[in-house]
């Protein structure tokens, strides 16, 4: 059983960039497919990014297309999420998945969850 923690949120202006990162423990790392998602005050959880297991596959959701990057380092057991040119819609908190059987934009394919890192654009 894979544990997620992830880190590198805070606070940042319209504009700027962030990197989030999630680091990977007890399980072997290159197995899962990973995920970031968000969730907004008072909205649902959506799909930002993903990526395969090898990392030669990506799904990206239209908000994230040309601003996010989402990257892995098996050596590392890390996931990582390059966040570009950010607005204040995209304040919220920002979570890593993982699956060892699926790979796509859907919540409910990843079974494991990190506790999530606070993202907050101000305008």
């Amino acid at each position: 059983q894979v544990q997620l923690v992830e880190s590198g949120g805070g606070l940042v202006q319209a504009g700027g960039s962030l990197r989030l990162s999630c680091a990977a423990s007890g399980g072997t790392f290159s197995m899962y497919a990973l995920g970031w998602f968000r969730q907004a005050p008072g909205k649902e959880r959506e799909f930002v990014e993903a990526i395969s297991r090898s990392g030669a596959s990506t799904y990206y959701a239209d908000s994230a297309k040309g601003r996010f990057s989402i990257s892995r380092d098996n050596a590392k057991n890390t996931v990582y999420l390059q966040m570009n040119s950010l607005k204040p819609e995209d304040t919220a908190i920002y979570y890593c998945a993982a699956d060892v059987t699926n790979f796509g934009t859907s919540d409910t394919q990843y079974r494991y969850w990190g506790q999530g890192t606070q993202v907050t654009v101000t305008s």
